[in-house]
């Protein structure tokens, strides 16, 4: 009976801890660039992703300027440390195939920071998105 009320209130401090949570951002910027020429106007989006029946959090978005750069911030409350990812919807090379391709860049965990204000940006560097990438899907 012991281990039962053990396991019962372990339970109820995890369900707890999951209500409550508390705020992470992330910050990341980066250049896109489609055959070997500034992306301006990609679409780029920020999220949490999460696994399981649990959605990913939408955390910020934003468009590629002139240059093709990129600049997102975003915030979350998870009880668990984030996994930020930024997903890029992108026509390079795509000719007239509906949908768009989406790739998708995961930020490293040392950049996630506590509270909302990110203290740290990954820099996802220059991505050329004429090629090919591991786990490109397509977004309608």
């Amino acid at each position: 009976d012991e281990m039962f009320a053990a396991l019962a209130t372990l339970a109820a401090v995890l369900q707890l801890a999951a209500a409550v949570g508390f705020d992470q951002s992330a910050a990341a910027v980066g250049q896109l660039l489609c055959n070997g020429r500034p992306a301006s106007g990609v679409l780029v989006k920020m999220y949490d992703d999460d696994t399981g029946p649990d959605l990913d959090d939408f955390m910020g978005e934003g468009r590629t300027d002139g240059n093709g750069r990129f600049s997102l911030r975003g915030t979350t409350d998870e009880a668990l440390t984030i996994d930020p990812k930024i997903n890029i919807y992108h026509d390079c090379n795509d000719r007239l195939t509906p949908c768009q391709r989406r790739i998708t860049i995961f930020v490293p965990n040392s950049y996630v920071s506590s509270g909302k204000n990110p203290t740290k940006t990954y820099n996802a560097g220059t991505i050329e998105l004429a090629g090919q990438f591991s786990g490109e899907e397509r977004d309608c």
